[in-house]
């Protein structure tokens, strides 16, 4: 295993961690999971953690990824970050679906859905973040 890989588990893994247990703190305990009243709209109380979960980690799993991961990286940080938005705007998206899926339709219980949900989002972000967010420039042939 590279470094760069290690690095992506690593500080991937943390953040991951983290937002799991950002979920079940939202989801158990903030909104008690009951739906979540938002002005004209209502969240079930798995989105409206999905949606807190998701406030937490981007602007970590970002910090991380540009400063720890992909420092090799010598994209503006303003390119990078607008291609990590989007990159986990996607995500996010998976993420609601598959869970919409696992609770709504075969009643898995929230939480271990969502256990679920981030395998399948993990490997599609690391193939995203590192071929498209934080791409390294080729290296010059004629400095080989």
């Amino acid at each position: 295993m590279n470094l760069q890989t290690f690095r992506y588990a690593a500080s991937g893994g943390g953040n991951t961690l983290l937002g799991l247990i950002v979920y079940y703190i939202g989801f158990k305990y903030i909104f008690a999971e009951k739906t979540f009243e938002f002005g004209f709209f209502a969240f079930k109380g798995h989105i409206a953690a999905l949606a807190l979960s998701f406030l937490v980690t981007f602007p970590v799993g970002f910090f991380m990824s540009k400063y720890v991961v992909f420092s090799d990286s010598n994209m503006k940080g303003r390119v990078q970050l607008f291609r990590y938005l989007m990159i986990c705007l996607f995500n996010l998206a998976l993420n609601y679906i598959l869970l919409k899926v696992l609770v709504e339709t075969l009643h898995i219980y929230p939480v271990l859905a969502q256990v679920l949900t981030i395998c399948v989002v993990v490997l599609f972000s690391y193939i995203a973040q590192r071929n498209y967010s934080f791409k390294a420039a080729p290296e010059d042939a004629s400095k080989s």
